[in-house]
This record gives C-alpha cells, sequence and structure tokens, in this order.
C-alpha cells in the first residue's frame, strides 16, 4: 500500500510538474487541452520595471516596425512587437493604474487590459502554458492562470473572474508617432539580453501551419494566418478580415451589425483598423490571426467587401 501511495504522489508530482506547477484541478477548460508551450513559468520573462524613452530619442524604431499602441488616460505609450516578442507582457501603470500589455506571437494577438481586481493591482508573467495555442498569463498574486484572448481566468483562486480590455492600436510605429508626437516608446533596456533585432518567429506568419492543438480549424476561405480585426459586442463576435478591409476599398465606412451601426476605420498603408461606435467612441478590438479567432469564436459572422 505505501508503495502504491509513493507511486501515486511521484505521479502527481510529475503531472503537476509537466503544467509548469500550476494547479489545474479546478480548471474551467479541458485539462489535457492546456498544453506545454516549451519554456517553463517565467522562462519568456515578462517586462516588470519599464523603461520608456520619448518619440525624438528612439533611434532604434524604424518607420515599418510594428507597435502596439495604447492612448490611455491622457498618456500615450508604444510598445515595439520586436520586444514583446520575447517577453510577452508589460507590467506598467498608467497614472495610478496597473495596466498589462500583452501579446501572443502564436495567434498575433495584442490586447491590454485594466489589471486591478478589486482595488488591488494584479502583476501577471508568462505561465509558459497554452491553451488554443494562445498565451496562458498567470497572476502573480493567486497563481490564477488567465486566457488571453478569453479575457477570463480558468483555473486558480481567480477562476471565471474578467479582465477589462482597453482599445489598444497595432500598427506601424510611423503611423502611431503621427497620430501620438508625444508618445512614449518602450526601450530595448529591458534589463534583459536579448537581441530585439532578431525576430524568433520569422516566417510563422507566412506559414500555414498551426503548431498546436486547437478545437475549431477555421474555413479555408483565408490563409490561417490572414489578419482579422475581432469585435466582441454582447456575446456576439465579429471578423473584419484585412483582405476584405482592403477589397473594400475606403479609409472609413459605416457598418450595420446587430441593429447597430457603427463606423470602421481601414490604414491600408499601416495595415491596421479600429472600429468606434455611433458615438464616437473607440471600442476594444483585437487584431488576431484568422485561425485563433475562429478557434475562440467559432459562430463569428464575417464581413465581406460589397
Amino acid at each position: 500500500m505505501r508503495r502504491v501511495c509513493l507511486l501515486l504522489c511521484v505521479l502527481w508530482v510529475a503531472d503537476l510538474w509537466a503544467k509548469n506547477g500550476f494547479d489545474l484541478s479546478d480548471a474551467r477548460v479541458p485539462v489535457h487541452q492546456i498544453q506545454q508551450g516549451g519554456p517553463p513559468r517565467d522562462g519568456i520573462p515578462a517586462i516588470d520595471a519599464p523603461h520608456f524613452v520619448d518619440a525624438n530619442s528612439a533611434d532604434f524604431m524604424r518607420a515599418e516596425a510594428r507597435v502596439l499602441g495604447l492612448h490611455y488616460l491622457g498618456i500615450a505609450r508604444a510598445y515595439p512587437i520586436a520586444i514583446m516578442n520575447w517577453h510577452e507582457i508589460v507590467n506598467d501603470r498608467f497614472d495610478h493604474e496597473a495596466v498589462a500589455i500583452t501579446f501572443c506571437p502564436l495567434c498575433g494577438t495584442g490586447m491590454a487590459f485594466s489589471a486591478q481586481h478589486k482595488g488591488q493591482p494584479l502583476r501577471f508573467g508568462v505561465s509558459g502554458l497554452l491553451y488554443q495555442s494562445d498565451v496562458l498569463l498567470y497572476d502573480r498574486q493567486t497563481a490564477s492562470l488567465w486566457s488571453q484572448i478569453m479575457m477570463q481566468a480558468v483555473s486558480g483562486p481567480l477562476s471565471g473572474e474578467r479582465l477589462q480590455q482597453i482599445p489598444m492600436a497595432h500598427t506601424t510605429w510611423q503611423a502611431w508617432r503621427a497620430r501620438h508626437p508625444d508618445t512614449q516608446v518602450l526601450s530595448e533596456q529591458t534589463g534583459y539580453r536579448r537581441d530585439y533585432s532578431r525576430d524568433p518567429y520569422a516566417g510563422y506568419a507566412a506559414s500555414p501551419a498551426i503548431y498546436f492543438d486547437i478545437n475549431h480549424r477555421p474555413p479555408a476561405r483565408y490563409h490561417p494566418k490572414e489578419q482579422v480585426l475581432g469585435l466582441l459586442r454582447n456575446g456576439h463576435a465579429r471578423a473584419f478580415p484585412f483582405v476584405e478591409l482592403s477589397r473594400q476599398g475606403k479609409a472609413r465606412f459605416n457598418e450595420q451589425w446587430l441593429g447597430e451601426e457603427y463606423r470602421v476605420e481601414w490604414d491600408e498603408a499601416a495595415r491596421t483598423a479600429r472600429i468606434f461606435d455611433h458615438s464616437g467612441n473607440l471600442l476594444p478590438t483585437t487584431i488576431a490571426f484568422w485561425f485563433a479567432w475562429f478557434t475562440f469564436y467559432p459562430h463569428t459572422s464575417i464581413y465581406e467587401a460589397p
């Protein structure tokens, strides 16, 4: 009996280790679909003490470089994808509010969230685990796992809690700087030794290969890595494929959906888009690879150019 108990204990520890030490006993998603991405917990280090420079001092930025841009509480900041590829999370503060900037290279998704929970700030790390090929964040306060695209904790003490998404751009440095000339830029002085001139995912976006298991394979009408602008409203999802936005040929147009009118703005040169509601408010949207948006929202409607 003692040998059996010892064996069970060893198997339990081995399984826990395989999931990077996270307790998944209360997971809201199938545990077998939570996959090891490769690195251990914090093997991809989040940036906890970001350093910024002003736009005129950012001589390491090329005009065509991709950035995640956030204008929030009167502050404009740009987070180069070249840096986010290596770190995936920046724990930042805007005024007195904690904000998490997140990027999943496998899904092409850059998303910003308010990191306040019941008045207390959360600090996030990279778990080294994936769900539907998307990064699982974890908060260091409770070790709860959070799905980036679902915007929800899927295990741990905060399981079921949701994150509030903040509108953020995914665009070129040139376009972002033109819109926000007073922007700050995340510096390459991150405290880590990384070659930010090298893309660790070079060739990935052009390849149709999806490296990790997903529940819903998208229709072949678009390349799996076709970028789409994803919008969520009242439990419904809509995708605006960039190829369709390019085909319709307008910089801005009105779109009727679910009985509401929206204004869609498309920037062909910067390969980006955004959406405003009928009152002119910029809405939280997510630019993602087509396969990633579809696997999380398989019932999404799709905009097609007229």
